[in-house]
């Protein structure tokens, strides 16, 4: 059976909003461990506000250094998890999933193929992990407060929830790798 991986950038204290204003480094073991991700994937979650933000950017990059990203983001299966959207026509290759988060999530899991991953979207990773439908949580910590004002992974009246590490490295520049699996 498929897996469901999340894999954000996130902050000491727990911010994952717009890290292009607070993630200082990108070394190679990291960009090892996205390239990792992408290659066991070939089904992207988004959520709204991740989907809107990203299907005016990533249709439009052809070229540099993230052209290789851009090719493999537009052209995987996309499952945008919205109550609002009325469509998702303005980016290929993208369904839009109304009904019921677990049905939905049990049919990607149940088909064929490799794992499936979110991009972005804390608030489906939270609704993922609260419905005990999100198999692995890579946290890539950067050493920074990125401050107050930014949506964090969690909010502070979040449910108990046990997570069991599988795997932690650090890289050359102070992030570390964190790798969770839900207790079950």
């Amino acid at each position: 059976m498929r897996k469901v991986v999340s894999s954000p950038f996130i902050s000491l204290d727990g911010v994952v909003q717009s890290p292009n204003e607070w993630q200082f480094a990108f070394d190679e073991e990291m960009a090892e461990a996205l390239g990792q991700a992408l290659e066991t994937a070939d089904t992207i979650l988004l959520g709204r506000v991740t989907f809107t933000e990203w299907a005016g950017y990533w249709p439009t990059v052809t070229g540099g250094e993230d052209a290789g990203f851009a090719k493999w983001i537009n052209e995987t299966p996309k499952y945008v998890f919205s109550s609002t959207l009325d469509d998702v026509d303005d980016w290929a290759n993208s369904t839009l999933v109304e009904g019921d988060l677990a049905t939905a999530i049990g049919e990607l899991k149940a088909g064929e193929g490799k794992d499936i991953t979110v991009a972005g979207s804390p608030t489906l990773v939270r609704s993922l992990l609260e419905q005990d439908l999100l198999d692995e949580l890579v946290l890539l910590i950067h050493p920074v407060v990125a401050g107050e004002g930014r949506r964090k992974l969690f909010a502070d009246d979040s449910a108990l929830k046990k997570l069991e590490l599988v795997g932690a490295r650090p890289t050359s520049s102070g992030v570390i790798i964190a790798t969770y699996r839900p207790v079950r």
